[in-house]
């Protein structure tokens, strides 16, 4: 992405959880950002990062978003519509954490509405950001022996966490990863484990239009935290570990028999050099640079938000429906 002198983008972040006090932590230090201002609804949250930031504590949101270019929306996403209907009055460049809403009928509003709007939105797919996945997919449009690429992660369930469950929360950012590896899809299956309207396990099945399969796993039941993708092709197979952002790729490079003795299958095994960048950063990079120049090819926005609640509405329906 290009990096160019110009202005620093006046820029605020409305939602002070975990994640907007990362955007906070980040654009304070990005020279093409100049944060304005921070806003949650707990006020004494807000004034003690304001001050942390060393920017002026906002009260009034409408005020604060009539002196930037640019918004950072880190809500609940149950809160996510009415926050980009109220910023787009003020500014045309919005960022909203994933997912685009908490359904379906409410984002593809969304995004009607903001086409009509002229708005330009980014969607916090972090993961497509993770240099490992960056660096996966370079291999994986490289080759023309794909088969299948799987998906696993797991977290225990936090409390921070209650109004989605693991498919919204979790599984969203792997169903974005499946349409980005491997295109998009003509077929999902799915089955889970549900108490109630709220799942907390998940696994889904995705037929590509390119013959490709992605299978999906994500869980909140488990202590153990996970977030892999492994790809099974004719040629090789890529094991790609996204916490410790490392990828170990297996190759076949033929059969050992020697006479009266079973035959080995001979393999090498490499490891893929993946640059130590912070994810997070260079998502936010680009949406600095969109708000100049308009979004780069693989830049998640609206459309791609839309597809991924599709997939994640079917995999909804296939699990409710099969524990009811």
């Amino acid at each position: 992405m290009s990096w160019k002198a110009r202005d620093p983008v006046r820029i605020g972040v409305i939602g002070l959880g975990r994640m907007g006090q990362n955007h906070v932590r980040v654009l304070s230090l990005l020279a093409a950002a100049d944060l304005r201002f921070a806003f949650d609804v707990d006020q004494d949250v807000a004034r003690g990062l304001s001050e942390a930031a060393g920017i002026a504590p906002v009260a009034d949101l409408d005020a604060a978003l009539a002196g930037v270019d640019a918004v950072v929306i880190a809500t609940p996403t149950t809160t996510h519509e009415a926050y980009i209907r109220e910023a787009a009055d003020k500014v045309r460049h919005i960022f909203v954490e994933k997912p685009v809403t908490d359904r379906l009928s409410t984002s593809i509003a969304v995004a009607e509405f903001a086409a009509q709007a002229g708005l330009h939105v980014q969607v916090g797919f972090i993961e497509r950001f993770n240099p490992a996945v960056r660096q996966m997919k370079n291999m994986l449009d490289a080759s023309e022996q794909v088969v299948s690429v799987d998906f696993t992660r797991t977290n225990k369930i936090s409390a921070r966490i209650t109004d989605v469950d693991v498919v919204t929360d979790l599984m969203i950012h792997d169903i974005d990863l499946a349409l980005h590896l491997n295109g998009p899809a003509v077929d999902v299956s799915a089955h889970g484990v549900a108490e109630g309207p709220m799942i907390d396990y998940a696994a889904a099945l995705l037929t590509h239009r390119n013959g490709r399969f992605s299978r999906i796993q994500a869980s909140r039941i488990t202590d153990k935290r996970m977030r892999s993708i492994q790809a099974t092709c004719k040629d090789m197979f890529v094991d790609c570990d996204l916490l410790a952002k490392e990828i170990m790729v297996s190759r076949h490079s033929g059969l050992d028999q020697r006479p009266g003795e079973s035959y080995r299958i001979a393999a090498v095994q490499e490891r893929v050099e993946v640059q130590p960048r912070e994810a997070l950063q260079l998502e936010l990079m680009a949406f600095l640079d969109a708000c100049h120049d308009g979004p780069e090819e693989g830049v998640p926005g609206l459309v791609e938000g839309v597809a991924a609640m599709e997939v994640c509405d079917r995999v909804l329906q296939d699990i409710l429906q099969g524990s009811s």
